[in-house]
């Protein structure tokens, strides 16, 4: 009988164990947010973030996604804002999130799209947990996309499509011409 009561708090355990790694991922945690809804309208908070040029350019350090592309991180969030261009910015640690790999190919497509207009930036919660508290993250992905006065306009929960974004960024950069960085 011994060895079934062992048993039987084994699983007792494992199962709080998951039911509390499954209260982490996308949870709403009432007054700080939940993923920055209360943002929404607000002056985005001017944090400072690392870039390539902080870790000596090397990605590893900056991002855990598999095919990052160094113009999301060349420069810091603060700096972005003195730019006076709409940023996305995007909240995704693709290391243990397989929907923010999907959302980080998306902003590389729109980047490509929208770059001399639009900056994009990607937070990884590993190399930039000040952001994810300055803008009140929690769980993932976020995306944020502010205005060229440095207003948070939209925020996004989980993934989003091109069909959300896309016309979103249009409107923002409608008869603006951007300059080459």
């Amino acid at each position: 009988m011994l060895g079934l009561e062992k048993e039987l708090v084994k699983r007792l355990a494992l199962m709080a164990l998951l039911a509390t790694g499954l209260l982490g991922c996308d949870a709403d945690f009432g007054s700080v947010g939940g993923g920055g809804v209360f943002l929404e309208g607000k002056q985005a908070p001017p944090v400072k973030t690392k870039t390539l040029a902080d870790v000596g350019g090397d990605m590893s350090k900056i991002t855990s996604y598999r095919y990052p592309d160094p113009r999301m991180y060349q420069i810091s969030f603060d700096d972005a804002l003195k730019e006076h261009k709409p940023i996305v910015m995007e909240f995704a640690t693709p290391g243990h999130c397989t929907q923010c790999d999907k959302q980080l190919q998306l902003m590389k497509e729109m980047m490509n799209k929208y770059e001399h207009q639009v900056l994009f930036l990607h937070m990884d919660q590993y190399f930039n947990p000040e952001a994810y508290d300055a803008f009140q993250v929690r769980g993932e992905p976020w995306t944020f996309v502010i205005d060229e006065t440095g207003k948070v306009k939209v925020v996004y929960p989980g993934r989003m499509l091109y069909q959300e974004i896309d016309p979103l960024l249009t409107e923002m950069t409608a008869g603006k011409t951007g300059s080459v960085r």
